[in-house]
């Protein structure tokens, strides 16, 4: 994992890596898949090296849905679902740390796409990957992948980690 940030100029103590499709051929159809959990996200640290499951593709298939594009995008500590309503609880998630959070995507049917704004990396569900554009793992792997990417970047002093995603076919 270290060449493959290091061949896209990150260079920071700590980072994560998500590879889409990575799982293509073991879950749902052949090829990357939306709503699958088939893509894997990568925690690299001097103390750390841990795979998850994830899915880094949009849900449902709509117009102007978006899916974050392949490169290097950074992420801080925040909280995932401040804006829902309770009885919904917000929890410990990464969120995009760039102005108004903003972030490259592709959008389902449209080209020249705005940004997509708050395409966070939260949990998602056992059998729904929750995405409108977010990065997601399983329930039963989340909480493991955030405990170790803040204490990982406590560790480190770091206030936002890169998070490089790239596609199968690059690694």
């Amino acid at each position: 994992m270290r060449a493959l940030l290091k061949k896209h100029g990150v260079v920071s103590p700590v980072a994560l890596v998500g590879i889409r499709g990575y799982y293509s051929n073991t879950f749902g159809r052949e090829g990357n898949d939306r709503a699958v959990y088939d893509d894997a996200m990568f925690v690299v640290s001097p103390n750390a090296a841990a795979a998850f499951n994830a899915n880094t593709d949009p849900t449902l298939f709509q117009t102007g849905m978006a899916t974050l594009r392949l490169g290097v995008h950074w992420y801080r500590k925040g909280k995932h679902g401040l804006s829902r309503k309770p009885p919904f609880v917000p929890y410990d998630a990464l969120r995009p740390a760039t102005v108004g959070e903003q972030v490259p995507v592709s959008r389902d049917g449209q080209t020249n796409p705005r940004p997509g704004v708050a395409i966070n990396i939260h949990r998602g569900g056992v059998n729904n990957t929750y995405s409108e554009g977010c990065q997601t793992l399983p329930p039963d792997q989340y909480s493991a992948f955030i405990r170790l990417v803040y204490a990982e970047m406590n560790r480190a002093g770091m206030v936002r980690v890169p998070y490089l995603l790239v596609d199968a076919r690059e690694v």
